[in-house]
């Protein structure tokens, strides 16, 4: 152990040494590479960063059943699926192209729109600008970074727009579809209805009564005083003897109908509000401001790491230099 220990502090002052002995190479290089770094770092264009925070909702419509109200009320926040879905959006295309679009960003990142690779480009220059990462509270965080600090800010707040403005049109693209197909259903009973209503009207007024009334009809005959009136309701009796199967036939399907009808109002409702209705999905916590100091570059971060760094190369180069000259007078 002894020996061990011995040995270390050896190298260590070997190194030291040797440090010493190339002190004017090793200061020389590493003060270039320190002024270089602090050139670069001047040279380098300020980044401003904006942040938006917002937290997903936990349901996207307004419900007409207790069962679902009671699930997901509208004032709830999103869980963790909302949230992954919320980070997919914000990560569409859906998305990406409309802040490409309005703010002009292939000319602002000076990509040519003549550039065969600029759809690469641009996209390599959206995810270095724009960033979406969930917090470890359930939120989603939009950072914007950019060297306008302005346009950084309202690329975030835009982006926070455009949430609700995709989502319901993604959301549209379904309910619609199932919104045309409830509305031709109801119509249908509707009509159905009206057509049923129609015929036992038609039977009404030749004389045909419900079946309660079938009844009057007899004990009225049987209590008649003349001739014209019994002739009157033996009429009335043979034509509700001829139609009244028919009568109660109709009439047991428009209540039908109305019950199918008065059932079928909850999806239809709920079919039209999901159609036609903008709703909000998700909570601002924080919107972006314009940042008043810049996020990067970090300069002084920079001129370290390079200083340091060139100081360490310089120092194995130089003994692998050495090492090398050693092994070849062995030869």
């Amino acid at each position: 152990m002894g020996t061990n220990t011995s040995e270390l502090d050896q190298e260590r002052q070997n190194l030291l040494l040797f440090i010493w002995r190339k002190r004017k190479v090793i200061g020389i290089v590493t003060a270039i590479a320190c002024v270089a770094s602090v050139v670069v770092s001047l040279l380098l264009t300020p980044q401003f960063k904006s942040t938006a925070i917002v937290f997903p909702a936990a349901t996207n419509t307004v419900s007409f059943s207790e069962q679902r109200n009671a699930k997901a009320a509208a004032m709830d926040f999103g869980e963790e699926e909302q949230a992954e879905q919320l980070v997919q959006i914000l990560a569409s295309s859906r998305i990406r192209n409309r802040i490409v679009e309005q703010f002009d960003l292939l000319e602002h990142w000076e990509i040519s729109k003549d550039d065969p690779n600029k759809k690469y480009k641009l996209g390599k220059a959206y995810d270095d600008h724009i960033l979406f990462t969930r917090t470890r509270y359930g939120s989603i965080q939009i950072d914007v970074t950019d060297p306008d600090k302005e346009m950084a800010a309202d690329i975030a707040n835009k982006i926070v727009d455009l949430i609700d403005t995709v989502k319901n049109e993604m959301i549209r693209e379904r309910t619609i579809l199932a919104f045309e197909i409830n509305k031709r259903k109801k119509e249908q009973l509707e009509n159905d209805k009206k057509l049923l209503q129609l015929k036992l009207d038609t039977l009404s007024q030749i004389g045909v009564v419900p079946v309660e009334g079938r009844a009057n009809l007899f004990q009225a005959y049987n209590e008649s005083k003349n001739a014209e009136d019994r002739a009157f309701f033996k009429q009335q009796i043979d034509i509700n003897l001829l139609h009244g199967a028919e009568y109660d036939g109709l009439q047991m399907q428009r209540d039908e109908r109305i019950v199918k009808l008065t059932k079928f109002e909850d999806s239809y409702e709920q079919s039209e509000s999901d159609a036609n209705t903008n709703f909000n999905h998700k909570f601002v916590v924080e919107s972006a401001v314009v940042a008043d100091k810049k996020d990067k570059p970090k300069r002084m971060i920079i001129v370290l790491l390079a200083t340091l760094g060139t100081f360490i190369f310089m120092v194995f180069a130089l003994l692998l230099k050495d090492r090398i000259s050693e092994l070849r007078k062995a030869e």
